[in-house]
């Protein structure tokens, strides 16, 4: 079936959801970490792919995941429901505000979101795509709001954006008290400038770890370290 991408754990049927899987989600999936979390929070799930990625590498984890898109979410549901982690996984199809109001006592080890970012910029004309993708630093400035509220003392915040949303985030974050402790640049070959930080933020303020994540090492062939990154997912490696 096309509209299902095949793992090596689980499955994700994709089929009539406006974001499909890409190379943004999984990296968040695969590189976003934290000592040992117990409780973890997606925002933004789409078909729940970072959901199951984490739940697949915290064996340990429960993963709770948000979706506003009501279709979205049912996708996701059934796409946790048919996987070996089903018993770790609930999907909550509100968006974060009404989460967070809604549930105020939960705190997260670890808190990823894949979210929109084209900041300030033209919006889609397609409604969907434009949920999905669109935001400006209001959005941002009231998901680190709450993001603040419901990290456990030592969580991590962990997202993925294009270098020029990641600086302004960045100020936004520390205003929240909110610290970056790493920084992953994605760069699609060597020689080219970063597209994408991954960002890890906690209430800890120091120097932050830096470094550099190639995704090709030629035309459509893949670097070791995304092979490495991708090997315990990805049915081609």
């Amino acid at each position: 079936m096309s509209g299902i991408f095949s793992f090596k754990q689980f499955e994700v049927d994709q089929t009539g959801c406006a974001m499909k899987i890409n190379t943004d989600g999984v990296l968040l999936g695969a590189l976003a970490d934290a000592d040992n979390p117990k409780t973890v929070l997606d925002i933004g799930a789409g078909t729940g792919v970072i959901a199951l990625m984490l739940a697949q590498r915290f064996a340990n984890a429960c993963v709770d995941a948000v979706e506003i898109d009501k279709q979205a979410a049912l996708t996701a549901g059934r796409n946790f429901v048919n996987s070996p982690f089903a018993g770790r996984l609930n999907i909550y199809p509100v968006g974060f505000e009404q989460f967070f109001e809604q549930y105020p006592e939960k705190k997260y080890d670890l808190i990823v979101s894949n979210p929109p970012f084209y900041v300030n910029s033209l919006k889609s004309p397609q409604k969907d795509k434009q949920i999905a993708k669109h935001a400006d630093m209001i959005f941002f400035e009231t998901l680190i709001r709450n993001i603040s509220g419901h990290l456990s003392p030592t969580g991590i915040f962990c997202l993925i954006l294009p270098t020029d949303t990641a600086g302004l985030v960045k100020k936004t974050a520390t205003a929240a008290s909110l610290f970056v402790t790493k920084q992953v640049d994605v760069l699609s070959y060597s020689s080219s400038e970063p597209h994408r930080e991954i960002l890890s933020l906690s209430f800890e303020k120091r120097a932050a770890e830096g470094r550099q994540f190639v995704i090709y090492h030629g035309l459509q062939v893949y670097s070791d370290e995304y092979a490495d990154a991708l090997k315990e997912f990805f049915t081609i490696f």
